[in-house]
């Protein structure tokens, strides 16, 4: 685009990437735990293939005669500084450049951030620090997934700082939820006059029946009761992985699916950019609020009739706003016809429609009464909810009223507890025995999954004052994280759940902790951080990663695989070792032991092509091959005598001495020797 004096051009995303391993040498082709650790010196960086239309056009521009000067105008951020310079190093532009520094798209937040242009060179650390994750997740992803799955032989074993604590946490619900053990509980329960109320946990049976029976038809004395107001504050505006969260819980969308929703609503300018983790918006945008909200309102039918101020405050805030701004709806959806957009696209739309009204709106205000009353001796309890306003759970509910589907928060209701007095004596009590069970962990949904990688390494993050980011990855990451464990086989989806497969267990009992906590990445936090600040070298952060893998590839020098849901990947076991006892699976051009690739190999191999079988016109089968692990002979009729040209039959004695190749030997019968 063009005007003025300016050249407009996008990234468009990432142009630029760092090249594969075997750019740097054709053997890196292969997978060969020799070649580990791979370092590459220098980095090489490639631009991608399907980008490769826009690399030219800014190549060109950045050489045109009539630029003088640059502007990088990319996210305000380590990724956003990150694409930039990697394309401007690419295109070996020398040309001057300035930052535009800004969070808001506001015509004023624009032109505020033109009249404040910075030199580039201050923004030196930041792209160090971007380049730095980069580099580092580049080695931990070829090295580890090299690594295990030359240990293992078997389908490739994908590994990540973000995707393996992902994983692991997957693993320890598995491992939590098999090792539970349930244990049955019992409570008594009171019916008087329009009152429920409970008794404490009994473990056991009988002595809960004898306070029924002591109970039943009996009074029951008020001994206390308190009443207390209570204000629930107007929830936050959405980033991205709390509008998964949400969209997972009331539609059953995956996380990427509600990302590519989002995506095509922001392509369409009907909401803002999608890859956020803010939940405030610029004060530049406070003044705009109330007509934003107002034509939001318009376009949700369920919202007529309701109050629905705008106080533009709670949801104002500079200082938590990172890269991008929360996530809302943009004034353009006045213009559209949104009864055609697809239906995933108007739920999502539905979805930051109703977060702005609500998080503008007023508290709900409510008073909660406890009462604890006296019957046979046991104290017993209840609590009701009375709502003294509103507030923004009206927004809500009229919104929740809509769908075909409850949700937990329609579900959960507390009935309001009648006038009652201390010391009142409330007559003929029905008494009931109500047994229940402790119940165990519930399997992670993409919700609850999304919740734990934004809080897996809180505590690791607790001890490091420097550091704000409380998660696994970036909220625009976390979707493809969690499908690409599901397509590599290491989970899977049954229904709402996210399960680990007999795979994935198994790759995380095999992964050090140093790659499957979460503490890694707050570490790395931390280092990025000081080489942000300019207190760490960019050469000191790699210097680190680099002695970490070298140290991790040592480790496994000598290690013989146990694991055989890693190492077998789907092939057939046909039978046991001679030589180590280990597993023998067939593969497309042998029988081998699971072994035969560790250091030192076993070796113990049965060719589909031996000489032996192809000379007598047979094929060495499952079947033969099974035979022959299992009882050391297998008999064969009509096999081709080369010599003679005629048929015998013979039997095929394994006589293997653990040289490189396996031998056989024939056995005749007294009757039919050939």
């Amino acid at each position: 685009m063009e005007g003025g004096d300016w050249l407009v051009s996008w990234c468009v995303g990432h142009l630029v990437e760092l090249a594969p391993a075997d750019a740097y040498d054709p053997r890196y082709s292969k997978w060969k735990y020799e070649d580990l650790p791979i370092l590459p010196e220098p980095w090489q960086f490639q631009v991608l293939p399907d980008t490769k239309k826009q690399f030219a056009v800014l190549d060109a521009l950045m050489k045109d005669d009539r630029v003088d000067s640059l502007v990088c105008a990319t996210d305000a951020g380590r990724e956003g500084e990150l694409i930039f310079r990697l394309t401007y190093n690419l295109c070996g532009c020398k040309k001057p450049v300035k930052r535009l520094w800004i969070s808001s798209m506001e015509e004023a937040a624009i032109r505020k951030g033109f009249e404040q242009l910075l030199d580039s060179q201050n923004y030196d650390n930041l792209y160090q620090a971007a380049l730095c994750r980069a580099k580092a997740d580049w080695l931990i992803g070829i090295n580890g997934t090299r690594l295990f799955t030359t240990l293992y032989r078997g389908k490739t074993l994908n590994v990540g700082r973000v995707q393996t604590p992902t994983l692991a946490l997957l693993v320890e619900r598995e491992t939590a939820i098999a090792n539970f053990k349930k244990k049955k509980f019992y409570t008594v329960e009171l019916e008087l006059q329009g009152l429920h109320a409970a008794s404490e946990k009994f473990t056991s049976k009988t002595d809960a029946e004898k306070l029924r029976q002591a109970c039943l038809g009996k009074s029951a004395v008020v001994q206390s009761i308190s009443r207390k107001e209570k204000i629930e504050c107007p929830p936050k505006l959405y980033d991205l992985t709390t509008l998964q969260r949400e969209a997972n819980r009331l539609f059953d969308f995956t996380a990427q699916q509600t990302l590519d929703y989002l995506q095509a609503l922001y392509e369409k300018r009907l909401a803002t950019y999608p890859r956020t983790d803010s939940r405030y918006l610029t004060e530049d945008m406070a003044a705009g609020l109330l007509a934003l909200c107002e034509t939001v309102a318009l376009t949700l039918p369920f919202a007529e009739g309701l109050q629905l101020p705008v106080n533009a405050a709670q949801v104002v805030d500079n200082g938590k706003v990172s890269d991008h701004h929360a996530i809302i709806p943009t004034v353009e959806i006045a213009a559209a016809d949104l009864t055609a957009l697809p239906t995933g696209e108007r739920n999502v739309l539905n979805l930051i429609s109703i977060r702005l009204l609500c998080a503008v709106a007023e508290f709900y205000i409510y008073a909660e009464t406890a009462v604890t009353l006296d019957c046979g001796g046991v104290p017993f309890t209840t609590k009701g909810r009375t709502e003294i306003s509103a507030g923004w759970k009206a927004t809500e509910q009229a919104f929740l009223a809509t769908l075909k589907k409850k949700s937990k928060q329609q579900e959960e209701t507390v009935s309001p507890i009648p006038e009652l007095s201390d010391g009142q004596r409330l007559t003929d009590a029905d008494a009931r025995l109500k047994e229940g069970t402790t119940s165990p962990p519930q399997h992670f949904s993409e919700d609850t999954l999304l919740s734990a990688m934004e809080h897996a390494s809180a505590e690791d993050f607790a001890a490091l004052e420097s550091v704000e980011r409380k998660e696994l990855g970036t909220p625009a990451t976390l979707a493809g994280v969690i499908e690409k464990l599901v397509r590599s086989g290491f989970v899977e989806r049954k229904k709402k759940q996210l399960l680990p497969t007999e795979k994935g267990l198994a790759l995380v009992g095999v992964m050090p902790d140093s790659l499957k906590s979460a503490r890694l990445t707050a570490e790395w936090e931390e280092r990025l951080g000081a080489v942000e600040r300019g207190e760490m070298t960019p050469e000191a952060f790699m210097d680190g990663i680099e002695k970490m893998l070298s140290e991790l590839v040592k480790t496994y020098e000598n290690v013989q695989p146990a694991s055989a849901a890693l190492s077998q990947s789907g092939r057939a076991v046909i039978g046991v070792c001679p030589r180590c006892g280990k597993n023998v699976v067939e593969g497309k051009k042998s029988f081998f032991c699971e072994s035969y690739y560790s250091k030192p190999s076993c070796g113990f191999t049965l060719w589909k092509n031996d000489r032996l079988f192809t000379a007598k016109r047979k094929e060495l089968t499952r079947k033969t091959a099974v035979a022959l692990l299992k009882t050391g002979r297998v008999h064969l009729t009509n096999l081709f005598s080369e010599k003679k040209g005629v048929m015998y039959d013979a039997t095929v004695v394994l006589d293997d001495d653990g040289d490189k190749y396996v031998r056989y030997k024939l056995e005749f019968d007294s009757k039919k020797k050939g």
